[in-house]
């Protein structure tokens, strides 16, 4: 067969996990990134990021809602997936996993939302007329208060809502790796840090990606970017990602120490068919470079607008770093033979249920359903929404 080398039996040869298994921890790494970055205003009180805060979590909420669908593309028979919320199986990773998705959801992101934005929804729903004046209405969920002493207890039990969602976040993300790392039968994916991995990377990826959207959605409002929040979240991307690249290099560390029976196999893949992706997207473009251009910014004096293209440029090469160590991860551990002795390749479909159309379509259903919530929950501060209005 075409595309194999070696020895591999029949059901080795074709991989049934495809593009949208990659992309679907790449959405979730998303998520619990942006949310991460929220909760530093709301947590850790840290001012200088502030004008990100309703942005990120936003932006978590729409990556969220789109997060499951690639695996309900992915399954044969998708109407059997509420299955798991009515037989649940404790002992199942996967089956937990609808039970955290719920629990993020409707629990600690649209609840925390939901308190956020309270005040505005109530103002809102007192201002606007027609459908939207109803929706709004809905939204307020019956409670009208909005009182100082009511808006302190809502402020209070957000902040107790973000600690929830931090761990949440984790184990939102985090498990995705966990099911890699726990597979045995599988050397590439074996790995006790697989998961530190994944959440690491995934605060890389969500940070990176908020920051991009506040300087395009700014730059399209025609508004000043605020250059200490950029360069504050530029420089907490470019300390967790100096940890994230650590912990990848001491896995490879370990795993070239260790040299079992599988590493011949492992450094063929590396070298061969995995050097592209994994050698040249993910650790020299998507990692080295973005951390030597982070680096320059702070260890340098350079103009704001110099400054603003590095952010960038380094959010989109994270963006395709991240991305390639999901399918290096994905597809590179479906690769070759249980037994080391063969080796497959993965072609992708153009127009299939699994094909690149599709998988850029669920890539960009985010931002359109970000841009939604944004009309109806816009994340600006007042004075700038009031700045707009003579211009619309």
């Amino acid at each position: 067969m075409s595309g194999v080398e070696g020895y591999m039996y029949p059901n080795e040869i074709t991989l049934y996990w495809s593009v949208l298994i990659v992309l679907y921890p790449y959405i979730t790494g998303l998520v619990a990134g942006a949310f991460i970055l929220a909760s530093l205003v709301r947590v850790f009180n840290v001012k200088a990021v502030a004008p990100t805060y309703r942005l990120a979590l936003l932006t978590a909420l729409a990556f969220l809602i789109v997060a499951p669908l690639p695996l309900q593309l992915h399954l044969g028979h998708p109407g059997r997936s509420p299955e798991m919320y009515f037989t649940p199986h404790a002992t199942s990773a996967m089956a937990m996993f609808g039970f955290v998705y719920l629990w993020y959801l409707m629990a600690v992101l649209v609840f925390e939302i939901w308190l956020d934005y309270r005040s505005d929804i109530v103002h809102l729903s007192q201002s606007t007329t027609g459908w939207l004046r109803r929706l709004y209405r809905i939204m307020t969920l019956g409670s009208q208060n909005i009182s100082p002493r009511s808006l302190a207890i809502d402020h209070k039990v957000g902040w107790i809502v973000t600690i929830v969602g931090i761990p949440s976040a984790f184990i939102l993300h985090g498990y995705v790796g966990f099911i890699f790392g726990s597979l045995k039968a599988n050397p590439w994916w074996n790995s006790p840090l697989m998961p530190v991995v994944f959440i690491f990377s995934a605060m890389v990826s969500g940070i990176a990606a908020v920051l991009l959207l506040y300087m395009l959605t700014t730059w399209m409002r025609k508004m000043p970017i605020d250059m200490p929040c950029v360069d504050t979240i530029a420089m907490y991307l470019f300390y967790i990602f100096i940890l994230d690249f650590s912990l990848e290099m001491l896995d490879l560390v370990h795993r070239v120490y260790e040299a079992d029976e599988s590493f011949r196999t492992l450094n063929f893949m590396v070298h061969t068919r995995l050097y592209f992706s994994q050698i040249v997207l993910q650790i020299c473009i998507g990692t080295l470079v973005p951390i030597l251009l982070l680096a320059i910014v702070q260890v340098t004096k350079l103009p704001a607008l110099v400054r603003r293209r590095i952010y960038v440029v380094s959010g989109c090469l994270v963006q395709i770093g991240v991305f390639a160590m999901r399918w290096n991860v994905v597809i590179g551990g479906q690769l070759f033979s249980k037994s080391f002795l063969g080796y497959t390749t993965y072609k992708m479909a153009l127009v299939t249920r699994e094909g690149l159309l599709v998988a850029i379509f669920l890539t960009i259903l985010p931002l359109g359903i970000l841009w939604v919530l944004m009309k109806l929950l816009p994340p600006w501060p007042e004075k700038e929404q009031g700045s707009l209005e003579p211009a619309a």
